[in-house]
């Protein structure tokens, strides 16, 4: 066999698995950015599930403060819907939906028979605890895509992204204030 057809073999051989390594790299980013989004979601529908509960606990103290009950009940079906609409939109309803749950905590504030309430108290904690875990869940899914996009974007990984439709990925943006968790004190003054 000819030297030089062993070389280019070899040559061939070698671009091929370089190729291969490139790809898998790029598919193991994405399905991490897939499993991270998956977190964010399991949390907000989390949240999601304990909205209803929380209104229907403080539902009967606050009769006349219906409006903030329904602001909050259709925050909460914008931001279910949203969840097919992809992370910008799903980010948005999400921080609309917080800044309707902080309305209704500070009404909270008015009633001293609400910030007694056991269940009332015991639902603010698990909405504390679960806005903390979609906090780092958007954490963890940023990195991702920060990793993935970065990824894409260098030589010679560029040059295959293209070629096998490796696109840019959105982060989950959170407005500032959105991102920090209410704070409300509903313990007996």
């Amino acid at each position: 066999m000819n030297i030089g057809l062993i070389i280019v073999i070899a040559i061939i051989v070698i671009a091929v698995i370089f190729v291969i390594g490139i790809y898998n790299g790029l598919v193991q980013r994405r399905l991490r950015i897939d499993e991270a989004f998956a977190q964010i979601e399991v949390q907000l529908k989390r949240r999601h599930d304990l909205i209803p509960n929380l209104v229907n606990a403080v539902k009967g103290y606050m009769g006349f403060e219906q409006k903030v009950l329904t602001d909050v009940t259709n925050a909460r079906a914008n931001a279910v819907a949203a969840g097919a609409q992809g992370p910008a939109q799903q980010a948005a309803a999400e921080n609309a939906l917080t800044g309707t749950l902080r309305s209704l905590f500070a009404v909270v504030e008015n009633y001293p028979e609400l910030k007694a309430n056991q269940n009332v108290l015991e639902l603010q904690e698990q909405l504390t605890t679960t806005e903390n875990q979609i906090a780092f869940s958007r954490q963890h899914y940023n990195a991702s895509v920060l990793d993935y996009n970065t990824a894409i974007q260098v030589f010679p990984a560029v040059l295959i992204a293209g070629m096998f439709g490796f696109t840019k990925r959105d982060f989950f943006d959170a407005e500032p204030e959105a991102s920090n968790v209410p704070n409300v004190d509903l313990t007996l003054s």
